[in-house]
């Protein structure tokens, strides 16, 4: 290559180079902004779905503690007092609108629309079936309630500790003693379940005769 040759190359290199780090310089921030992005993204997702998941459980809760009140207007009192928030609010708004004490068959029916409704979220959804099952009580047999509460005590579910309690409670049902107490053994040593059903299952084991820690580990 001839010396005019060689300079020209040269001074065209320069001149890319110069060309790149100007881009940089003006651009540069492009990039940097993406990464922030996709990282600060990444970080409000999971964000949002632990504060989801928070808000579900302290809904559920607060809608299942409401049902359980003895008088209509103590329920209704804290139905409207449950902490309820965008979909939730279109669900309390059902429950206050069937009162099971006013209007049983009713209740029931929005409890089933509910339970199938796969645009409510499943946490809503299993609520619907454990308050469907109880209510119903030995009115649906068995295996249809049994069929029902499964998928509901699956492990990663929000009520899994209370669709295993209504588990337990069919054993009892069928006779099944034994086989219940060691459910409701199981579940006084369940984390995720709540103190009150802790405090249930154990005194449901010493009104079926059983001890609530095995005799193995007695003292």
């Amino acid at each position: 290559m001839s010396n005019p040759e060689s300079f020209i190359q040269e001074v065209t290199e320069e001149v890319r180079r110069d060309r790149l780090y100007a881009y940089f310089r003006k651009y540069g921030w492009i990039p940097a902004l993406i990464v922030v992005g996709v990282v600060a993204g990444t970080g409000w997702t999971e964000w949002s779905k632990a504060r989801n998941a928070a808000q579900a459980q302290a809904f559920g809760d607060a809608v299942l503690d409401a049902l359980d009140l003895g008088g209509a207007e103590e329920r209704r009192a804290a139905l409207a007092a449950a902490p309820a928030s965008g979909a939730q609010q279109a669900v309390l708004a059902l429950l206050l609108a069937s009162d099971p004490a006013e209007d049983r068959a009713g209740s029931l029916a929005a409890l089933e629309q509910l339970a199938a409704d796969g645009a409510q979220p499943q946490s809503y959804r299993d609520l619907a079936v454990l308050r469907r099952v109880i209510l119903l009580g030995a009115e649906m047999p068995v295996v249809d309630r049994r069929a029902l509460l499964d998928p509901v005590a699956a492990p990663g579910r929000p009520f899994r500790p209370l669709a295993l309690e209504q588990l337990a409670y069919l054993l009892v049902e069928e006779g099944r003693t034994e086989e219940a107490i060691a459910a409701l053994r199981s579940l006084t040593q369940d984390q995720q379940a709540p103190a009150g059903l802790r405090g249930r299952a154990g005194q449901m084991i010493m009104a079926l005769g059983g001890d609530v820690a095995p005799a193995g580990d007695a003292g």
